[in-house]
């Protein structure tokens, strides 16, 4: 990897976002938690969520993550609260096309995730980049699984 491609990787932007991830920390009586771990990296992200009519009604989330998969998690952290899960998996699902495939940004309110469009030759930091989107889907399937 050359110092240009660092550069590139790990701009202002996603540095900015990883300083400043919203809902850090842990929820009390969350409905649905979820620990996800990345096994090639180390990197570890816990959801925790209540849910109310299908959405996400509070969140909160522990990162301990690279500074691509922080970012990650910023910007989902944003814009979580009121979500259902057909659009977290959709989100999820178009940012895994657009490292894999070089596929379209994923949709707003999660267009954000743009930021990260560098990563895609970097194929093992995806797994961290995805892991607060793993573990918010299978804390609100726990969540759901309860109710």
């Amino acid at each position: 990897m050359s110092d240009s491609d660092l550069i590139k990787l790990y701009s202002k932007r996603i540095l900015a976002l990883a300083a400043d991830i919203p809902h850090l920390g842990t929820l009390d009586g969350a409905q649905g938690t979820s620990k996800q771990r990345s096994p090639l990296c180390g990197s570890t992200v816990t959801a925790t969520l209540k849910m109310q009519d299908g959405k996400i009604a509070d969140f909160a989330q522990n990162v301990k993550a690279c500074a691509l998969g922080q970012a990650s998690s910023s910007i989902l952290g944003a814009h979580v609260i009121g979500q259902d899960r057909a659009t977290i998996a959709a989100a999820r699902d178009a940012l895994v096309k657009m490292l894999k495939e070089d596929g379209p940004t994923p949709p707003a309110p999660f267009d954000e995730l743009e930021v990260l469009r560098p990563a895609r030759e970097f194929k093992n930091r995806h797994p961290s980049i995805l892991l607060a989107w793993e573990a918010t889907l299978a804390a609100m399937d726990e969540a759901q699984a309860a109710a």
